[in-house]
């Protein structure tokens, strides 16, 4: 540990509480009166300039603080400036005369955006659980900042017919489980939803091959087995999809 203490006060404090030792005995320190005189002086002017810097950064902070708080009154005082501004503001939109803000020389409020509908679902995926059940997976683009999106999803048996609701996903894919054994083909209607606003549905095609007849082996060679024993695979599906190959149930 060194003599003099790191800090800048405390080499003032330091010299302070030596200086009468030395002064007292100086020749028999090894000093000189002269020398130690000297030091005397310039401690007084470091202690001096040390005073001088606390009551100046006393004095900044007060100041500081008259200014923060003459700003605040300024904009935020009874009746002050953000008051008007929404006095101007309501006379504004009281009147229906946008030529207020003109005057004023502020801002018109910006008129709110709509958020476009939601995308239309495409790039279908379609494939096979180990149990039967029917897997979906999309793709869909939507607005920015459009939030809360679920997808229903709507079936049909056959070439023709009404669409039935099958459910309804908040994400991109979803598991069919209610197509019944011998189903040669079925439509699915996929549309993006909202709140109120719905965007393009978007509808693809599957057709199956149930032990052997209607196509043969499933697309790429893969077909399932069921629990209850019966073949089934999917043997070819509209230009808009593509087949994935059986998984099992996890």
């Amino acid at each position: 540990m060194g003599v003099v203490p790191e800090t800048r006060l405390g080499k003032i404090q330091f010299y302070e509480n030596h200086l009468g030792p030395w002064a007292d005995n100086a020749v028999a320190i090894g000093l000189t009166s002269t020398a130690v005189a000297a030091l005397g002086s310039l401690t007084s002017n470091a202690r001096k300039a040390y005073d001088d810097a606390e009551a100046a950064r006393q004095a900044a902070k007060a100041a500081t603080q008259a200014y923060y708080n003459a700003v605040r009154a300024m904009h935020n005082g009874p009746g002050a400036g953000a008051d008007m501004i929404e006095q101007i503001r309501n006379k504004a939109q009281s009147t229906n005369n946008p030529e207020i803000y003109t005057l004023a020389e502020i801002p018109a409020p910006a008129t709110p955006g709509t958020i476009p509908p939601p995308g239309t679902p495409n790039d279908f995926t379609v494939g096979l659980l180990q149990n039967g059940a029917v897997e979906l997976k999309w793709k869909c683009a939507n607005p920015s900042g459009a939030q809360g999106t679920v997808y229903e999803v709507k079936r049909r048996s056959g070439a023709a017919g009404n669409f039935v609701y099958v459910g309804s996903t908040g994400v991109k894919n979803f598991v069919d489980e209610t197509v019944s054994a011998g189903t040669a083909s079925v439509t699915y209607q996929v549309t993006a939803i909202r709140s109120t606003q719905r965007g393009n549905p978007a509808q693809f095609t599957v057709n199956f091959g149930i032990g052997g007849v209607g196509g043969g082996p499933g697309v790429g060679g893969e077909t399932i087995t069921t629990p209850d024993g019966t073949t089934f695979a999917i043997t070819s599906v509209s230009e808009n999809a593509t087949v994935l190959p059986p998984r099992k149930v996890a």
